[in-house]
């Protein structure tokens, strides 16, 4: 048994937010109240002045694997994750080959329970993420699939989107949709603003992807499928999905740390480090982006850990190098220091965008802490400030603009089933 002694714990679905101790036994809660150390626990973790809370979960994770492990491979991946403090991720589907089959599900699992923390697959809404024709989503989901998406491609046939929101609906599970229309982008990866001119591109516009957000909330709406925005970065689409939300449509949205914490003009400093689909927008929609995560249109926040090798990203000219950064190890960091630090949202809030929100959008039993539930928990000083070092990376690639970068809230213990999967 472990004992976690003095912790405050924050739990977002019990409203708890209290200094209590936490007994663990055989990969559950056992307790959560005042416990006296009576010398039977194998493990005594002092808590004194940091967080207990639930493990964070990531809706939005690129693992490369299979086919693309230079980059990044589930067991790298994974590292990363447990020493930012999560305990489960839901890998996306553009690998190689795509998730479009149930041996690349099944193989994604096994791999994943080699980790120590909950690796789960999203498989391809269409077959070869071609957009063309819709895959299996029966056998996907028998095999494991947790949802569906062609995330990094957008669905462009409207007729297609239509009959993956039915089928989806009626298996219980939720799409996520990478919402940037080619037809409006010259260069991806830059924002179409005062930073794309500068550089003498075009770039792409808000347009690009607000025109898809207000077809696919109109589309889920209709449907009543579970829809989930991913990374948005438009402070419109913002507004498009608060509305869909009104309107009754089953729409969630994600954002990632660096759209909350960064703008356009990151590119001038970073370069390709600071290049993503969508790209980082204006400074106002970043303001945006802020107000939909305080009043709640924003749902979710994910990190679309995106890693690239080093050759990759220094290709130039900038826009030509490929676009995401990674993000496990940086986002509760980012979290605590742009939104709670700065007043914009309380720790019980925090949680409940890191855990209990997506758990809710997966319908995973976790996210929570209770007597009795799994015992998958982070513990981080939001108080305690660190650098980010390129040397601490635990990511097999290092593409991030955030070296240097100083933080507050420090994971210092990931536990997951009830072990020990990382400790500061």
């Amino acid at each position: 048994m472990i004992l976690i002694k003095n912790g405050r714990v924050v739990d977002a679905k019990s409203n708890t937010d209290e200094v209590l101790d936490v007994v663990i036994d055989g990969g559950k809660i056992k307790t959560i109240g005042k416990v006296e150390d009576d010398g039977s626990y194998e493990q005594v973790i002092e808590a004194d002045g940091c967080v207990v809370a639930p493990g964070l979960i990531d809706v939005h994770v690129h693992f490369r694997d299979p086919g693309l492990t230079y980059k990044e491979d589930i067991q790298t991946g994974s590292a990363a994750a447990k020493k930012g403090g999560y305990t489960t991720v839901v890998t996306m589907a553009n690998t190689k080959p795509p998730v479009d089959n149930v041996e690349t599900v099944k193989y994604i699992i096994e791999e994943g329970k080699k980790t120590g923390i909950n690796v789960l697959p999203a498989a391809c809404v269409s077959v070869g993420m071609k957009g063309q024709e819709l895959t299996d989503m029966d056998a996907l989901k028998a095999a494991g699939a947790v949802g569906f998406t062609d995330d990094g491609i957008p669905l462009m046939n409207e007729k297609l989107v239509y009959e993956a929101m039915k089928k989806a609906k009626e298996l219980n599970v939720p799409l996520s949709f990478h919402e940037e229309d080619p037809a409006f982008i010259s260069e991806n990866g830059i924002n179409a603003g005062t930073v794309a001119k500068e550089l003498g591109i075009t770039g792409s516009p808000a347009l690009a992807e607000d025109s898809l957000v207000a077809r696919d909330c109109m589309i889920a709406l209709h449907t009543g499928a579970s829809v989930n925005i991913q990374h948005i970065s438009s402070a419109t689409s913002v507004k498009a999905v608060k509305l869909a939300k009104e309107l009754g449509a089953n729409v969630t949205a994600e954002v990632t740390p660096h759209h909350f914490t960064l703008d356009e003009t990151a590119v001038l400093e970073h370069g390709a480090m600071a290049k993503m689909n969508p790209p980082l927008r204006t400074a106002k929609d970043r303001e945006g982006i802020i107000e939909g995560i305080k009043d709640g249109s924003i749902d979710m926040i994910a990190t679309d850990h995106a890693p690239h090798s080093a050759e990759e990203k220094a290709v130039l000219p900038v826009w030509k190098a490929p676009s995401g950064i990674i993000g496990l190890e940086t986002a509760l960091g980012l979290a605590v220091t742009e939104l709670v630090k700065k007043g914009h949202l309380t720790t019980m809030q925090l949680v409940e965008k890191m855990c209990v929100n997506p758990a809710k959008l997966y319908h995973f039993d976790k996210g929570y802490l209770t007597e009795g539930g799994d015992a998958d928990i982070v513990i981080f000083n939001e108080n305690e400030e660190w650098t980010v070092t390129d040397d601490e990376i635990a990511s097999k690639s290092h593409n991030t603009p955030f070296i240097g970068t100083k933080l507050f809230g420090r994971v210092k213990y990931t536990i997951c089933g009830g072990k020990i999967v990382y400790k500061d």
